[in-house]
């Protein structure tokens, strides 16, 4: 049966195990059809219910797929692996253009703060019992959301924006729902919906932000809950503007029911400003992630939202981790209330470099995206040869498979790491590697 490999086992979870094994082990490959149903059930000599059963658990699991008439399969790529196995590696003499990193000289130095907060622990050391949030914290980030026309709401930490999210779509949502999320869009977040037992619906979008017929379209088809990022959308750098805002939020009162999630990791990077859709649905949360702006292994997250599914947050987390480490949290307040970046400094680094690429791509006929970030999105008709040809060139970027589900190819280049004397260069090699290649003649 399917093959060389026999699917074992008498019950669901044995099945689904013996087919969840092979996965993982090559031996069922992506795109693969698993037998039908009772024709299983035949050959293992179990019950049809007990082979339903265990389908079930691995579409719950994001391992196989079903497609009515057209039976069940292995997904194209299974939950259990991550986009980030779709990563260039970077050959030695390669620039990195692919990592999505932020400039680590734009980073604050975070001596001072460390220190401080473990001063503070040792006058007063968080032991069990103490309240999950720091007071400090949780004052300068509610007051910063305030400013920002956020709905009023308790506050969370989380150990960053994935962390969060996971833990507010599982607070709501039931395997086999839908989520709408932005395609292309993170391919994290794209990674975390199946491996939940979710289903991602695709919603496009344009430098404003998603669409809204696309965002209606996902809704009427059923989507449970919606994740938008506000500015430095990744891949492409969108920005929610006044007008798309409006026109989302309108479209979202008729929907009271669904969960909205916001992302708002550019906050610190971006000095465009933020126009949130908070509060028109009634379970909401907006994320804000230090990672962009303070460093990735600070590993840490505010959020706010409704009452209600903050407190499912703070509730499973205190049965998981309990809570993020005050020392991190006493980290992260001291560099807020010191202002220890400027963002209209770092913003205007990663604009000049994102718009200095995109402005020599477009003299040199390749058009490319990034209203914001650091981050710029560059539509290719074959992404495999793009990226061959640029490594070629001695660039390493990102293959536009990581973040997409139906929108059309493309490449995503990091400008974090990019001087003044790469843009040329950089857009040379990129409107080489997208053109056609050379005639050959074959004998």
């Amino acid at each position: 049966m399917l093959g060389e490999y026999r699917i074992e086992g008498r019950r669901a979870s044995e099945i689904a195990a013996s087919v969840e094994r092979a996965v993982g082990a090559g031996s069922l490959q992506p795109g693969e059809v698993l037998p039908p149903l009772r024709e299983l059930a035949v050959f293992l000599e179990v019950n049809p219910n007990t082979v339903a059963a265990a389908y079930r658990t691995l579409r719950d699991r994001g391992v196989i797929e079903t497609a009515g008439r057209r039976g069940s399969r292995v997904r194209p790529r299974p939950a259990s692996t991550a986009r980030e196995a779709l990563r260039v590696a970077v050959p030695p003499g390669v620039r990195d253009a692919s990592d999505g990193n932020p400039d680590p000289a734009l980073l604050p130095p975070l001596e001072r703060a460390l220190a401080e907060a473990a001063a503070r622990s040792a006058r007063r050391p968080v032991l069990y019992g103490a309240p999950a949030v720091d007071a400090d914290l949780a004052a300068l980030a509610r007051s910063a959301f305030s400013r920002d026309g956020v709905t009023e709401g308790p506050v969370a930490v989380t150990s960053g924006s994935l962390d969060a999210m996971e833990r507010v779509l599982a607070a709501h949502l039931r395997p086999g729902d839908a989520v709408a999320v932005e395609d292309p869009g993170w391919g994290s977040l794209l990674d975390l919906i199946p491996a939940l037992g979710l289903r991602a619906a695709p919603v496009g979008l344009d430098d404003e932000g998603p669409l809204p017929e696309q965002l209606a379209r996902a809704l009427a088809g059923g989507a449970r809950a919606v994740v938008l990022t506000d500015r430095a959308q990744n891949p492409t750098g969108a920005v929610i503007g006044r007008d798309r805002a409006a026109e989302l939020r309108t479209l979202l009162a008729d929907h009271p029911d669904v969960l909205l999630i916001e992302d708002d990791h550019g906050h610190g990077i971006v000095d465009l400003p933020l126009h949130p859709l908070s509060g028109v649905t009634d379970h909401w949360v907006l994320v804000r992630s230090t990672a962009k702006a303070y460093g990735p292994d600070l590993r840490l997250a505010v959020l706010t939202g409704d009452a209600v599914t903050v407190d499912r947050v703070r509730g499973r987390q205190r049965l998981g981790p309990g809570w993020v480490s005050h020392l991190l949290q006493d980290a992260v307040a001291h560099l807020w209330r010191t202002s220890a970046i400027e963002p209209t400094v770092v913003a205007g680094a990663y604009d000049r470099r994102r718009e200095a690429l995109i402005r020599a791509l477009a003299e040199r006929g390749v058009p490319a995206r990034g209203r914001s970030g650091m981050n710029v999105w560059v539509p290719v008709p074959d992404e495999t040869a793009a990226v061959a040809r640029l490594l070629h060139a001695g660039w390493a970027v990102a293959p536009g498979a990581r973040f997409r589900m139906q929108s059309p190819p493309g490449v995503r280049i990091t400008v974090s790491g990019l001087s003044d004397d790469d843009i040329g260069p950089v857009a040379d090699a990129v409107a080489s590697a997208t053109g056609p290649g050379e005639p050959r003649r074959y004998e």
